[in-house]
């Protein structure tokens, strides 16, 4: 079993439990708030993810009280040796318990086992994640890069306004692509700067992109061009409603369709884009994920994806995007 720590917010924690499920591990179950147990774990792909922070190897789990920490730690087996750190947190300050107490008293019965205290580069990390009224401890096994969401769209050599966060990017295909990965080929039809497809291209898969436009067809190009040098990459001009390219040619296809009902690209309405693109991505792959500012179900039933989820997530103020986890009926 598995400690899962969840990033992001609340109203994050469904679509992080899914991503966590399709792109890392088996049976995920959220217990806590920010907390989830699995019962199995692709350990590589684990700091891949964009909604899960850490994920550990599950020594027990008991109320969220220190006391009950140390009890589980007292009886445990435990077959390592070396140094450790011990880390308590407390999630989104939800618990009533000193996280201080927990390291000092969780770090004491691992010295009467032998083990050296090193806080800076230790062989082994101990967790202890308290929530609400549970406490998970585990050994860390993986961890996500710390710098992963300090890159910004601002910072490409090819940027335009209303750019996805890589954040978010990268959590759209996880969604989407998952399973597969990291030997996936990702399709973006409608790629502008090139965002989810530079995600796909950071976590081992090949992408592939178009756009209407050949002014983000070579911005996406460019951006890929420099973050992605040795990485297998295509961008070309095309439509997102009629793709020239053979049937089940990539493993999944994701999307952020144009904002607002009267977008009109390549001379079609939002509407008819919309759903050719989706028509187009049911030939083209068996998964997708569409992003949009509303919802988009009746049409992608339409166009043969059964709708497995839709997530609602606030942007801002006058934007929210509805992410459509879609699977080819």
């Amino acid at each position: 079993m598995y400690c899962l720590e969840f990033a992001g917010d609340a109203v994050d924690e469904p679509m992080a439990a899914l991503e966590a499920e399709r792109a890392a591990a088996s049976g995920v179950e959220r217990v806590a708030p920010g907390l989830a147990t699995a019962r199995g774990l692709r350990i590589d792909r684990a700091p891949t993810l964009a909604y899960t922070r850490r994920a550990s190897e599950l020594i027990g789990r008991t109320t969220a009280d220190v006391g009950g920490a140390v009890a589980v730690l007292e009886a445990a087996s435990i077959d390592r040796t070396g140094s450790v750190a011990v880390r308590a947190r407390n999630v989104r300050s939800t618990a009533d318990v000193s996280t201080a107490a927990a390291e000092r008293d969780l770090g004491s019965v691992l010295v009467d086992r032998g083990f050296g205290i090193d806080l800076d580069d230790p062989d082994h990390e101990l967790r202890a994640v308290f929530a609400d009224d549970v406490c998970l401890v585990g050994w860390q096994v993986a961890e996500r890069d710390a710098e992963f969401g300090s890159r910004a769209p601002t910072d490409r050599p090819f940027f335009q306004p209303g750019s996805m966060a890589p954040v978010d990017a990268r959590a759209y295909l996880n969604l989407a692509a998952g399973p597969a990965l990291p030997e996936a080929t990702v399709f973006d039809p409608m790629c502008g700067t090139g965002g989810l497809l530079l995600e796909a291209g950071l976590i081992g898969a090949r992408s592939l992109g178009s756009d209407a436009q050949w002014k983000m067809a070579r911005g996406a190009a460019e951006n890929l061009a420099h973050y992605l040098p040795d990485a297998r990459w295509d961008v070309v001009r095309g439509d997102a409603t009629a793709l020239p390219f053979d049937d089940g040619i990539a493993d999944a296809v994701v999307f952020d369709a144009p904002y607002g009902r009267q977008s009109k690209i390549a001379g079609h309405e939002l509407e008819a884009l919309v759903g050719g693109a989706l028509g187009e991505a049911a030939r083209v792959a068996p998964a997708c994920v569409l992003v949009a500012d509303g919802p988009w179900e009746a049409a992608a039933r339409d166009a043969g994806w059964t709708v497995e989820a839709r997530f609602e997530r606030r942007v801002h103020g006058s934007l929210t995007r509805h992410v459509h986890v879609l699977r080819r009926a």
